[in-house]
């Protein structure tokens, strides 16, 4: 599971969610970076979602998770950067296939439909599912926009 630091937002709804992340991470050993929120406050998806995917452009962190209420927001704001493919995944199989055929470099849950079990088997299956290639990248290399 060494894939260097793992950087994570939330909103307010996927806020109890990202806690329980980081408890997997400091058990799977795997550094992280938190870019917020820090509270259930009430706040706004895109606030912390734009600052992980800089965080990524960057190289402050390798890849990323994502989280919001049904994980729809954080995933389209994350996506509107060019070097992200953010995925959103709320089984096991789907994590599995992100990374297999669309290297999905962040990883975003459903912070509302999911309890912490499910969260555990897709981070599982996120982070040791290496991505295909071949023909996949041919795609990959097609999503960013001139």
């Amino acid at each position: 599971m060494e894939k260097g630091i793992i950087g994570l937002a939330s909103d307010h709804a996927g806020y109890a969610l990202k806690q329980y992340v980081k408890e997997y991470l400091d058990r799977h050993q795997m550094p992280y970076r938190d870019y917020g929120c820090f509270s259930e406050e009430s706040c706004d998806y895109p606030d912390f979602a734009h600052q992980l995917a800089e965080g990524i452009e960057k190289g402050e962190c390798q890849q990323g998770i994502g989280i919001c209420g049904t994980g729809e927001g954080v995933s389209m704001t994350l996506n509107k950067h060019a070097n992200i493919r953010a995925g959103l995944c709320w089984a096991p199989e789907i994590a599995e296939m992100t990374r297999k055929h669309n290297d999905a470099n962040i990883l975003v849950m459903p912070g509302r439909f999911i309890d912490n079990e499910t969260a555990e088997a897709i981070m599982d299956k996120f982070f040791n599912t290496e991505f295909e290639g071949g023909r996949h990248i041919r795609r990959i290399n097609k999503i960013p926009l001139p």
